[in-house]
């Protein structure tokens, strides 16, 4: 995608009243890690999300499946952060001079959620690269680092405890990850809540995974999705890698910038 093209289709989103630039973590703006927890986000993406929060009138939050907690550990977010985070697919918020927005947990749904992730931790003992992840609302079941014939195992195995024991959770597949919750928001959720309560006139959403989509197709005709990396998508614009978004991440700061009449380097 040529910067004329950027440029064009950003536009609209550089002018507009108050933005909100919503962004998956893992895979958008942090390379996929075996270590989940060692993800981080590139230096440049870094610095093209900063410079975009530090803008007035512009909202910057971080969209993720992960639990809000973990969220705020690979994204080196404190209190001071001037970014919004959306964590558990849109079930828990953090919000700047607010803190976190979590929702009321049913004590029986987290004995459930206990429960079935000690079953399946019992029932994947042993099988070499497959990890099962605490979610708030569930569990995930990682298979990075195992090969091909393990993780599929090791899928069929946890679908089976879930469908006996949960058949209403809701499930979601992704790179390398099988993940169950007892709650149902999707990215769809995050971006409506967020939009709401910043008050955005518009939006671009970024992600680079099958759970993404649903955002991505949630977004309105003055809002742009992007789809990082290869896949089929309903966004807009698709860009190569994580280095080419932080490029488009990088224009649209300075045609913001420019629009507010903000100095920029």
């Amino acid at each position: 995608m040529t910067t004329t093209v950027a440029e064009d289709l950003l536009e609209p989103l550089a002018r507009t009243p108050r933005l909100l630039v919503a962004l998956d973590f893992d895979g958008t703006l942090s390379p996929l890690q075996n270590e989940p927890m060692d993800a981080r986000m590139l230096p440049a993406a870094r610095r093209c999300v900063e410079a975009l929060a530090a803008l007035p009138d512009t909202v910057v939050a971080l969209v993720s499946g992960r639990s809000l907690r973990d969220l705020r550990v690979i994204a080196e977010h404190d209190d001071a952060s001037p970014l919004w985070l959306a964590g558990s697919h849109g079930a828990e918020y953090w919000q700047p001079g607010v803190g976190a927005i979590e929702p009321h947990e049913d004590p029986e749904e987290v004995a459930l959620r206990d429960r079935l992730r000690a079953l399946a931790e019992e029932a994947t003992r042993g099988m070499a690269g497959v990890w099962i992840e605490p979610k708030t609302f569930g569990l995930g079941v990682h298979t990075r680092r195992a090969d091909a014939v393990t993780a599929e195992h090791a899928d069929r195995v946890v679908d089976d405890i879930v469908r006996a024991h949960a058949p209403a959770w809701r499930r979601r597949t992704g790179h390398n990850i099988l993940e169950y919750a007892f709650r149902h928001e999707g990215k769809d959720t995050a971006v409506r809540t967020l939009r709401e309560r910043a008050g955005a006139s518009a939006v671009l959403f970024a992600g680079d995974d099958v759970t993404d989509e649903d955002a991505i197709r949630s977004l309105g005709r003055d809002d742009l999705g992007v789809r990082v990396g290869p896949g089929e998508t309903a966004a807009t614009v698709t860009v190569a890698d994580i280095a080419a978004f932080a490029d488009l991440l990088d224009v649209l700061a300075r045609m913001r910038g420019r629009a507010l009449g903000v100095a920029s380097d």
